[in-house]
């Protein structure tokens, strides 16, 4: 029979902090990932130079908003649904970096799931 989650041991603090390393290097990828749709997308659809293409990637990423003026439609729609994209993205990785503290202290306050009540 499995143990309760109650009766399991909290992580040791050092397996935790290589938890939450593991996961920071997760949510840094997802950032990286998306920070390099956003560049190859307006260094080839708004026809910006790298550096200004990185830039405005930057900016929407982190929900400042864009720099450079686009002229195109199809810069304008790629803007569009990239700006979109990052909204999810942002908070997605704040969950996936914040997750194993908010497991952790789940599981010190003995929070159980409903699966674990019907035994």
């Amino acid at each position: 029979m499995k143990k309760s989650t109650r009766s399991r041991n909290i992580l040791p603090v050092r397996d935790f902090a290589k938890r939450m390393l593991l996961y920071g290097f997760y949510a840094l990828f997802l950032l990286v990932f998306s920070l390099g749709i956003g560049v190859i997308g307006y260094h080839y659809l708004a026809e910006l130079g790298w550096v200004d293409s990185l830039l405005n990637a930057s900016m929407i990423l982190t929900g400042m908003g864009p720099v450079d003026r686009l002229e195109t439609d199809t810069a304008k729609i790629f803007a569009s649904i990239y700006s979109i994209f990052s909204g999810v993205i942002f908070l997605t990785t704040v969950a996936v970096f914040l997750s194993p503290l908010v497991h952790r202290l789940l599981h010190i306050l003995h929070v159980e799931n409903e699966n674990n009540d019907s035994n």
